[in-house]
């Protein structure tokens, strides 16, 4: 055999090295997430009014109210939101740790393509957030 044969590409890992990899990305993205949650739901109310209040607004002036339909609603609604809230805020730290898990396995033409794609992706997504609720429901 030859020395060609034989030898492997550094980048190369056994199946389950990566899932190990991606374990532990998926850990540290789940960590984060509940961190800022936990350091997040002490607002949850105020980030509950805050993202209802146009709807609430727009009741209130045709006569009407929110109600519960649910005995657990009242404290689940914030709660749920507070959770997409900290996902929302964590995106760009999923993003790159989805981007460091896929990026080694790419070649260098790929990488300078899919970066700005990367980077872009975050504005746009921030920048979609804020248009659906400044200008959609405001």
């Amino acid at each position: 055999m030859s020395t060609e044969e034989t030898e492997h590409d550094p980048k190369e890992q056994p199946l389950i090295s990566h899932l190990i990899e991606l374990r532990d990305r998926i850990l540290r993205c789940a960590v984060v997430v509940v961190v800022l949650f936990l350091i997040l739901f002490y607002w949850s109310n105020d980030i509950y009014m805050f993202v209802s209040s146009p709807l609430t607004e727009l009741l209130k002036a045709k006569g009407f109210n929110m109600i519960s339909t649910t005995v657990t609603g009242p404290f689940m609604a914030p709660f749920k939101l507070t959770f997409m809230v900290a996902v929302f805020l964590t995106v760009p730290f999923l993003l790159h740790q989805s981007w460091a898990f896929i990026s080694p396995g790419l070649y260098r033409n790929e990488i300078r393509v899919t970066f700005p794609i990367l980077v872009s992706s975050i504005i746009l997504f921030y920048a979609g957030i804020s248009f659906c609720y400044y200008l959609v429901l405001g």
